[in-house]
């Protein structure tokens, strides 16, 4: 009868052995560590990105490898994990978006440039609407490629709400104006209107521009003014351009009272014919409107239909070409005479008898 032998065990086979790996400690003040050394905890990604690294492991093993090198390199800030391919991740997204819009922007311009139905401030207004639709679908976009939950960003929302109630109002306020100008079509592209400086002076300027915040406008010695669109909805602005481009000037000439006013009458006509810019149509017309203290004053009306190449320009066209044709003819401009009455007394005697004596 054998006894069964207990089985013998092959020195040469390997034998599974149980090791507990102790990590080698980090440097202090080291917060960038590789993935294996990190402790396990709950960690939970900056973004959902773990399918695209799994797509992209699928596709090229070498891709792969590099991928799991950079998501290596982390960063663990509580329970909140951020890896170097994260932070590539979310900087490619941004600019591809950005890139994507801008390009949307462009092409939205030039199919808007080709519809023949719209003027110049239905173009624009269409523009800024599409311009806003394509940022905030560009936004959305990325919100949704980031794997970003906007339900954690309810709170911000609220934040953002608030700080618009107080901080942005102004600059919203302006938008809202701005949208409401081109869409009623009060001040447009190209308007010619009335601009007062800090000092008063009243200068006319043409707007170039109607941005989100305020409209640019340029006057004629090239100073460029920007003015908040919502000043020009609760303040008077004076247009010259908002229903016609014809614009009346107004040239006051004072003759003296022995010239034929018949003649001056005429004179005046031709300097007006013979002024350039000045149109035909509304015909110009010369009013006599008073006898004044030293002169008889008459008024020179006439029509422009460029009133952005100045008014001041032209209205010193016309003097000009009047005093030439008045020193022809003979036609005197008088200035102001005073009688100066001095009351008698002993120094003014004593001066006029020394005056006399030197005679």
């Amino acid at each position: 009868m054998t006894t069964p032998t207990a089985p013998t065990t092959d020195s040469s086979a390997p034998t599974e052995a149980v090791a507990t790996a102790t990590p080698e400690p980090s440097q202090p003040g080291q917060a960038w560590r590789l993935a294996e050394d990190a402790p396990q905890l709950e960690e939970v990604d900056v973004i959902a990105s773990q399918g695209i690294r799994d797509g992209i492991a699928s596709q090229s093993k070498t891709a792969g490898s590099v991928v799991d090198t950079l998501d290596a390199w982390a960063l663990s800030i509580g329970e909140m994990r951020v890896s170097l391919f994260d932070v590539l991740l979310i900087v490619g997204v941004i600019a591809l978006v950005i890139t994507g819009a801008w390009l949307a922007i462009r092409v939205s311009r030039s199919l808007l440039g080709r519809v023949t139905s719209f003027d110049s401030s239905q173009r624009l207004l269409a523009e800024k609407l599409s311009t806003m639709a394509i940022w905030g679908l560009a936004f959305f976009i990325g919100i949704d490629l980031l794997g970003i939950d906007l339900t954690a960003l309810a709170f911000f929302g609220g934040a953002f709400g608030l700080a618009i109630g107080f901080g942005l109002q102004k600059t919203f306020g302006n938008l809202i104006s701005g949208i409401l100008l081109l869409m009623d079509k009060s001040i447009k592209p190209g308007d010619v209107i009335s601009v007062t400086d800090q000092a008063g002076n009243e200068s006319f300027g043409q707007i170039r521009k109607i941005g989100i915040r305020a409209i640019s406008v340029i006057t004629r010695d090239q100073t460029e003014y920007l003015i908040p669109n919502e000043n020009l909805m609760i303040n008077q602005v004076v247009n010259w351009s908002y229903s016609s481009r014809d614009v009346r000037v107004k040239a006051p000439v004072g003759v003296s009272y022995g010239c034929d006013l018949k003649l001056v009458e005429e004179l005046l006509y031709q300097a007006v014919d013979e002024t350039n810019r000045i149109l035909s149509a509304p015909k110009p017309r010369v009013n006599l409107m008073g006898f004044g203290d030293s002169s008889v004053d008459f008024e020179i009306r006439f029509w422009i239909q460029d009133p952005e190449e100045g008014l001041a320009n032209i209205r010193s066209d016309v003097f000009k070409r009047v005093w030439q044709l008045f020193k022809e003819h003979n036609i005197e401009i008088p200035f102001p005479q005073r009688d100066l009455n001095l009351r008698s007394n002993q120094q003014i005697d004593r001066l006029i008898d020394a005056m006399a004596a030197k005679k």
